[in-house]
């Protein structure tokens, strides 16, 4: 199990100012020095955080692993090559929307994603994990495109109202998990995961690789720093 640290919100909080700082690459290097595994950065259209220049310098300066995170666009597709991170998240984006909302509808895209997305990827090295939400059918879809690994969607497990509901949603994500390992694809997890729910989701959810936080995590390294806020985070995984 590995922990991938989202640093969009260095870089939003950066652009709130305009100033240069702070900056999104030193803080990558403060996260892997204190242990993280890797970075997790996603490029939108409209680059309301991570701008392209920001990409081409985490690729020099990340050790780990570097996770690409995007919409399917062609303009996302050229960069993403150009650019050679070790893995590419592929995510539903809507302009309007303040976060991810939701994994891929992979009903919808399936026919895109085989005939335009997967083979530009062919034969680049680069792996293919797609977003998506505990869904059996959706889970057997990315299967047969030949997906790499599954990110899991934990936004709905994180915002559950009540016991009942979390458990609901970790009892799906179980499942999920399972029928992703069975598969052969790696069981990648992440949104709205923090300190206090984490450990639930380690606790009940099998398979688990890489584990992406970033809001919760930035959010709370305002008050501890940002490396005791990835070492806390390590210890409830290790």
């Amino acid at each position: 199990m590995r922990l991938l640290v989202n640093i969009d919100h260095i870089a939003t909080l950066r652009n709130a100012r305009g100033e240069g700082y702070p900056d999104p690459i030193e803080g990558a290097e403060v996260c892997e020095k204190a242990g993280a595994a890797g970075i997790v950065f996603h490029l939108r259209g409209d680059r309301r955080h991570i701008l392209d220049e920001d990409v081409y310098r985490l690729k020099k300066s990340v050790k780990g692993i570097l996770d690409f995170e995007m919409a399917a666009s062609d303009e996302m597709i050229r960069i993403c090559k150009d650019v050679d991170p070790h893995l590419c998240t592929l995510v539903p984006e809507g302009r309007e929307e303040l976060t991810t909302e939701g994994g891929l509808n992979m009903a919808v895209v399936y026919d895109d994603f085989e005939q335009r997305v997967f083979p530009e990827f062919k034969d680049t090295g680069i792996e293919l994990s797609l977003f998506l939400d505990p869904n059996p059918k959706d889970i057997e879809l990315a299967h047969k495109l030949g997906a790499d690994a599954i990110e899991l969607h934990t936004g709905t497990f994180a915002n559950a109202k009540d016991k009942s509901a979390q458990k609901h949603e970790l009892e799906r994500l179980k499942k999920g998990a399972e029928l992703i390992h069975e598969a052969g694809m790696t069981v990648n997890a992440g949104h709205g995961l923090n300190l206090n729910n984490l450990p639930l989701l380690i606790r009940d959810v099998p398979h688990l690789s890489d584990i992406s936080i970033g809001h919760a995590l930035i959010s709370k390294s305002i008050y501890w720093g940002l490396e005791r806020t990835v070492k806390e985070y390590l210890k409830i995984m290790n």
